[in-house]
């Protein structure tokens, strides 16, 4: 099946915010969990966030907590990361994943079906 796209991301200073969007095919999207995850150059993959397929259950990365939400729009099959107070150590490319498990299923990275090519953000000091 088609994989997510994701766009919204860019250069942004340190306490700035982003706010990425990952559109995926609509055959899926309603139920599948969907969730972010980020890789630094030189970093393992990380979990950053992930919500179920209904929206009412999320899931963070202790390193985002509190600065980034998660939401999605099932209407337009899409899903949302809104990043605020964006540091240097944010920097790394984005990638949307999405899998029929639950969200907590994402944040061990287990089922996971959809994988988008990834987006870049850097955080400048």
């Amino acid at each position: 099946q088609a994989q997510p796209v994701e766009s919204g991301g860019g250069l942004v200073q340190a306490g700035g915010s982003l706010r990425l969007s990952c559109a995926a095919s609509e055959h899926s999207f309603s139920n599948y969990a969907m969730g972010w995850f980020r890789q630094a150059p030189g970093k393992e993959r990380e979990f950053v966030a992930s919500i179920s397929a209904s929206g009412t259950s999320t899931w963070f990365g202790n390193s985002v907590k509190g600065r980034f939400t998660i939401s999605r729009d099932n209407a337009k099959s899409t899903a949302f990361l809104q990043m605020n107070n964006l540091q240097p150590g944010d920097t790394a490319v984005y990638h949307c994943a999405g899998g029929p498990g639950s969200e907590l299923d994402l944040f061990y990275y287990r089922r996971v079906e959809l994988w988008g090519q990834g987006i870049l953000v850097t955080v400048s000091s």
